[in-house]
């Protein structure tokens, strides 16, 4: 069990730990750069959390980094599981019932691949499948 919990989860300081922050730090600065605003990063409800929170346009995006190695089997989109899926739809829920205001949001997956600790690509999924459609997912004029 405790080598499961290690292969998954990275305690603050590790080198699993520092490279995840690169890529977040990384999809921020990607998405900065397509013109989002970023409100909120690592939005935490409970134990489940959100790395970003921008707006794009008017729209609420809900912003999943996924962290690869070059030549990862799973690319970041496709690793995200049914677990976490939930627990990103619990806290994109939390967040959304306590917002002001929240006309149309979506949900986005930003995969940044690196060898070694540097970035060589960064790509970017727009209103990936994550809530139903009745539930407001929301489309940025482009």
């Amino acid at each position: 069990m405790l080598r499961f919990i290690r292969k998954f989860w990275s305690p603050p300081g590790t080198e699993n730990s520092r490279v995840g922050q690169g890529g977040e730090r990384e999809a921020e600065r990607f998405l900065k750069g397509k013109g989002f605003r970023v409100i909120a990063r690592n939005w935490r409800s409970g134990k489940d959390e959100i790395d970003l929170v921008c707006t794009d346009e008017g729209v609420l995006v809900f912003v999943e980094t996924r962290t690869r190695g070059e030549g990862a089997l799973v690319s970041g989109y496709h690793s995200i599981g049914k677990r976490k899926r939930d627990a990103l739809r619990r806290v994109c829920r939390a967040y959304l019932a306590g917002a002001r205001k929240s006309s149309a949001f979506r949900f986005d997956v930003v995969e940044v691949e690196h060898r070694e600790g540097e970035i060589l690509a960064t790509r970017h999924f727009e209103n990936a499948p994550l809530f139903r459609k009745e539930t407001g997912r929301g489309r940025s004029k482009r």
